[in-house]
C-alpha cells in the first residue's frame, strides 16, 4: 500500500467522525436505532483496535527507535527497510478498512489499487488476489 501513514490518518479521521455522528443521534423510542448505535460503536471500537494491532509492532518500534537515536541516513534505512516488513503484513488490514469510504472526498484511490474477490470452488469459496483497475 502506498502512503500508509497517509491511510492510517484517514482512517482515524474517518473512525472520529463517525463516533461523533452516532453519538450525535438523539435518543429515540425506537429500539431498533438504540441498538444501531450500539452497533456502529461498536464497530467504531473494533476497528481501532485493529488500527491499534497493526501501529503497535515490532516495525514502529525499531523506526522510532531509530528516527530518535539520529542514525546517520544509511543505517536509519536499513532499520527502516527491516521495519516495513511487518508493516507489509499488516498493511492489508488497513486497506479493506479504507475502502469503506472510497466515496470520501479525501480518499486516495491509490490506498485501494489491488483487491481480493471470491471464486466458487467445489470444496468452498477460494480467496484470490487481483488488481484493481482504476476508472479516473
Amino acid at each position: 500500500m502506498r502512503n500508509f501513514e497517509g491511510a492510517m490518518q484517514f482512517l482515524k479521521a474517518r473512525l472520529r467522525e463517525d463516533e461523533a455522528a452516532t453519538r450525535a443521534v438523539k435518543p429515540g423510542k425506537s429500539q431498533d436505532l438504540e441498538r444501531l448505535k450500539a452497533r456502529v460503536l461498536a464497530d467504531v471500537e473494533a476497528k481501532r483496535q485493529l488500527v491499534a494491532w497493526v501501529e503497535d509492532n515490532f516495525g514502529t518500534a525499531l523506526k522510532a527507535d531509530a528516527d530518535a537515536r539520529g542514525l546517520p541516513t544509511f543505517k536509519k534505512g536499513a532499520v527502516h527497510l527491516i521495519a516495513a516488513v511487518p508493516e507489509l503484513l499488516r498493511s492489508p488490514v488497513i486497506e479493506r478498512l479504507v475502502w469503506a469510504y472510497a466515496s470520501h472526498p479525501d480518499y486516495d484511490p491509490a490506498w485501494g489499487l489491488s483487491e481480493y474477490v471470491y471464486e466458487d470452488e467445489p470444496d468452498g469459496d477460494k480467496l484470490r488476489s487481483r488488481t484493481r483497475r482504476s476508472t479516473v
